[in-house]
């Protein structure tokens, strides 16, 4: 699940804020950081699975004072909703009518007529 932190550090010039992405980016599950506030005093952190009390220590460590503000859930749920929407579009859209032709006393050969609307969004051309 996708989280956004946001934490607030002492970073007064460019040379700390590097040092401050460098040791956010290194973290596992970062997928992206970002400097934000008005005198770019915080960083907000999105991942999936990042311990943010890791972060706010590796943090401390590197800067001297870190401070963990907030920490919240981004949800997905309308991103899963519209894709299965989708695919029951696609199933119900599509249709299939075997034919089947037998060649004397051989095994029938089956073929497949497929017919579908003009604007199909299913289709990948």
């Amino acid at each position: 699940m996708k989280q956004k932190t946001v934490l607030k550090l002492q970073m007064s010039d460019p040379k700390t804020r590097c040092k401050a992405m460098k040791a956010v980016a290194g973290v596992q599950g970062v997928l992206s950081a970002a400097i934000e506030g008005e005198d770019k005093n915080k960083i907000v952190v999105i991942g999936e699975g990042v311990d943010s009390i890791y972060l706010t220590t590796l943090l401390r460590k590197t800067m001297g004072f870190a401070e963990l503000i907030s920490v919240t859930p981004i949800e997905q749920k309308k991103k899963k909703q519209d894709e299965d929407n989708y695919k029951s579009y696609c199933e119900t859209k599509s249709t299939v009518k075997p034919t089947v032709w037998a060649n004397q006393a051989t095994v029938p050969h089956y073929v497949y007529q497929v017919q579908e609307p003009y604007h199909d969004p299913c289709s990948i051309m």
